[in-house]
């Protein structure tokens, strides 16, 4: 409940800002800006289609892609502390004069998703098309990607996809949790995995030598004989 109540806080609060930016916005004197639809933005918000979620941004960094730009808005020092792997680090009041590409595909995030959504705000203002923000920001990255939590009691198909998460976290140095009180717990097909109190972020480092990359996805079997 928690989760989804900061969710829904989250789109009201970007709306608000939307429908803020578009009086902001349109007015005469600013010229370098476009006007924005409220109508629009509000469809976007409601729909989440100018979002990333953290589990696509994560096999996109394993996959190695290379046609989007990840913008981390943060302060300084906080990005030396920790960054998502491959993140540029630009705050917001400098995005107006960095070299982005109004063609290029845009993923940016802060800790939670206020600024990220103002610095969405500002870009499309700016004639920004294909610019997106991470779902949840930092926070959302460290909840499904680096901690991921596996339920309680659960089923054959949920401990499947919590194996898969889990080795998408250690590949990123992170530590999948169990639910319910601190302990430890495991799978023949998973290593024992435990719950910390207050798990740390991982050094800023590249993954270990001979860890191998997470299979996202089943792959298509080619056919014999093409």
């Amino acid at each position: 409940m928690r989760r989804a109540s900061l969710t829904l806080n989250r789109k009201l609060a970007a709306v608000a800002l939307a429908l803020g930016a578009v009086a902001l916005f349109s007015q005469p004197h600013r010229g370098p800006f476009v006007k924005l639809d409220a109508r629009e933005l509000a469809m976007i918000v409601e729909k989440e289609v100018d979002h990333v979620k953290p589990a696509e941004l994560a096999a996109w960094i394993i996959q190695g892609r290379a046609d989007y730009r990840l913008v981390d808005l943060r302060s300084d020092a906080e990005f030396a502390t920790y960054h998502i792997p491959t993140a540029e680090n630009v705050p917001v009041s400098a995005l107006p004069d960095f070299p982005l590409l109004r063609t290029e595909k845009i993923v940016l995030y802060s800790e939670g998703g206020i600024h990220a959504a103002q610095a969405w705000l500002l870009m499309r203002a700016q004639g920004y098309t294909a610019v997106y923000t991470v779902l949840g920001g930092l926070d959302g990255w460290k909840d499904e990607v680096l901690f991921p939590e596996m339920p309680a009691g659960a089923g054959p198909q949920e401990r499947a996809r919590f194996e898969q998460a889990a080795a998408v976290a250690r590949f990123f140095g992170g530590q999948p949790r169990a639910a319910g009180p601190a302990g430890v717990t495991g799978s023949p097909a998973l290593p024992p995995i435990a719950t910390p109190a207050a798990p740390e972020l991982p050094t800023l480092a590249p993954p270990a030598p001979g860890l191998a990359s997470p299979v996202m996805g089943a792959k298509k079997k080619k056919k014999e004989g093409c």
